[in-house]
């Protein structure tokens, strides 16, 4: 079809993307990392109110993919994405080391700044800024899930870490499929499709994505976790970080990128 782009065509897409994606100011890094935090944590919200009314977790990652796709579509930087592409063009020397570092450590920094402004906005919205009391069955869903991403890792100790280690690695895995199958299409409903998919695969596994957690843990502190935030980031954010490296770089860019560039041909059926 007119439409769908070769996997070799991508290969040399994700290398053009990596490279322009270093060239990205600071200022731009920014603002579209704020927004792709503030869009994934609004499909959390999304997700767990469609969880919280049908009972059916299906649901909810049904509709959590929104988000990304958006983010997709308008070119915005989620550094989870970022970890399939920039360190791919670092490895094969088109461009610097300083230049991937500033690259994910500027997205890492909008992504926690969109995700916790959206969670403040959230509270405020709930509570009506602290007046209320009485949480809903979204709040406290929130309130659960942020105790169970941190203190329930740890009171598992070194394996309950491993465990988020190797739930992150799940994830980023799924979150880069869905970035990179978003170039296999020209439309915006062949993009929609092709990334979504993925990201409802890691969604309803329940996997441990970075940015995710940027809004979920805090989110939950503010309505009463018993979490803080040293076991927000040593019990969680670090570790889930490294892991989503691991499952973007090897599993989805590296291994996508090495099968199908500097192929003379693209497959065919036989």
């Amino acid at each position: 079809m007119m439409d769908y782009i070769t996997p070799h065509e991508v290969a040399e897409n994700m290398m053009a993307t990596a490279i322009n994606k270093s060239k990205l100011s600071i200022k731009d890094l920014l603002i579209r990392g704020a927004l792709s935090g503030a869009l994934l944590a609004i499909s959390v919200a999304l997700a767990l109110m469609a969880t919280t009314q049908t009972s059916l977790s299906l649901i909810g990652a049904f509709v959590f993919p929104v988000g990304f796709v958006i983010i997709v579509i308008l070119g915005l930087e989620l550094v989870t994405g970022s970890f399939s592409l920039v360190p791919l063009a670092w490895l094969e020397g088109k461009i610097s080391g300083s230049k991937m570092l500033k690259n994910l450590s500027w997205v890492f920094i909008g992504n926690l700044i969109g995700s916790l402004l959206f969670a403040v906005l959230f509270w405020a919205a709930s509570t009506e800024t602290g007046q209320i009391k009485e949480l809903g069955l979204i709040e406290q869903a929130i309130i659960k899930i942020s105790e169970k991403k941190t203190i329930g890792y740890a009171g598992h100790g070194m394996l309950g870490l491993f465990s988020a280690f190797v739930k992150a690695i799940l994830c980023n895995w799924m979150v880069c499929m869905g970035v990179i199958m978003s170039m296999t299409s020209k439309s915006t409903l062949g993009k929609i499709l092709a990334a979504g998919i993925p990201i409802f695969i890691f969604f309803a596994l329940g996997y441990e994505h970075a940015v995710v957690n940027m809004f979920v843990i805090p989110a939950g502190m503010m309505f009463g976790a018993k979490v803080s935030i040293s076991d927000w980031w040593f019990y969680n954010q670090l570790i889930v970080t490294a892991g989503n490296i691991v499952g973007g770089l090897l599993f989805t860019g590296m291994a996508i990128y090495y099968t199908h560039t500097n192929k003379t041909k693209s497959i065919t059926n036989e």
